[in-house]
C-alpha cells in the first residue's frame, strides 16, 4: 500500500486544491501563515470558517496537502510517459526533474516553505515530507526492495534531492539547465560511491575466500 495513487473520493477535493493553490500564491508574499490562508479564502469568496474546516492544521496542513499532491502527480506523470524502459539512474533523474519543474510551484513560495519547515518545531513535518517525496521517486522508478537497502537508498536520494532543490531555487539559467547538470553530477557521484562500496565488499576476506572456493 502506498500514498501515491489517486486519493479516495473526497467531495471537497477540488475546493481543497483551489484553496491550497491560492494559499501558495499568497505565501510568495505573506509567507505560510494564517494571514495567507485567510486572504486566500477571502479571494475565493469562501464563508467564514471554511478554510479552517478544509485545513484544520493551518498553513502547515496546506503544505502537507500540496506536497502529497505533487508526489502523486509526479508518479502519474512518470507512469503516463512510460519511463520504465530507461535505466534506473535516468528514471531517478526524470522523476526529480518532473517533481521540481512541474509540481513544486512558485520558487518564492517554495523558498519560504523550506524556511518554515527548517524551524525546530516544524522539523518532524519537514522530514516527513522529504521522506515521502524520495519514497515516491523510488516508487515511480520501479524500486521494489524491502530489505535494509530500502532505507539506504532513500537516505542517499534524500541528500541528492535536497541539494538539487536548493540549487534549483537559486538557478536563473534558461530552462533550469544548470540545475539538471548539477543533478547529473550528484547522481554520478552517488553511482561512483556505490560502485566503490560494492567493489570493497567483494574484496573483503570472507568474500575472497568464497570466490577462491568457487574457483
Amino acid at each position: 500500500m502506498n500514498d501515491f495513487n489517486s486519493p479516495q473520493s473526497d467531495p471537497d477535493s477540488d475546493l481543497r486544491d483551489r484553496l491550497a493553490d491560492a494559499v501558495a500564491n499568497e505565501a510568495a508574499f505573506e509567507g505560510w501563515t494564517g494571514t495567507a490562508l485567510r486572504a486566500a479564502a477571502r479571494g475565493l469568496g469562501l464563508p467564514a470558517g471554511e478554510a479552517d474546516r478544509l485545513f484544520p492544521g493551518g498553513a502547515l496542513d496546506v503544505l502537507n496537502h500540496l506536497s502529497l499532491r505533487a508526489d502523486r502527480r509526479m508518479v502519474a506523470d512518470m507512469e503516463a510517459e512510460g519511463m520504465g524502459s530507461l535505466k534506473i539512474r535516468d528514471r531517478i533523474r526524470e522523476a526529480i526533474r518532473i517533481r521540481l519543474d512541474r509540481h513544486l510551484g512558485n520558487k518564492e513560495a517554495a523558498r519560504r516553505a523550506l524556511a518554515l519547515l527548517a524551524l525546530p518545531f516544524n522539523a518532524p513535518l519537514g522530514l516527513k515530507l522529504l521522506y515521502r517525496t524520495v519514497d515516491a521517486i523510488w516508487y515511480s522508478a520501479g524500486d521494489t526492495s524491502t530489505d535494509f537497502n530500502f532505507y539506504t537508498k532513500r537516505a542517499t536520494l534524500a541528500a541528492v534531492y535536497s541539494s538539487t532543490l536548493l540549487y534549483w531555487l537559486n538557478d536563473r539559467s534558461p530552462g533550469s539547465e544548470a540545475t539538471w547538470k548539477f543533478l547529473d553530477r550528484r547522481i554520478d557521484n552517488v553511482m561512483t560511491v556505490e560502485k566503490l562500496k560494492a567493489r570493497a565488499r567483494s574484496w573483503q576476506p570472507g568474500n575472497r575466500m568464497r570466490t577462491a572456493v568457487r574457483r
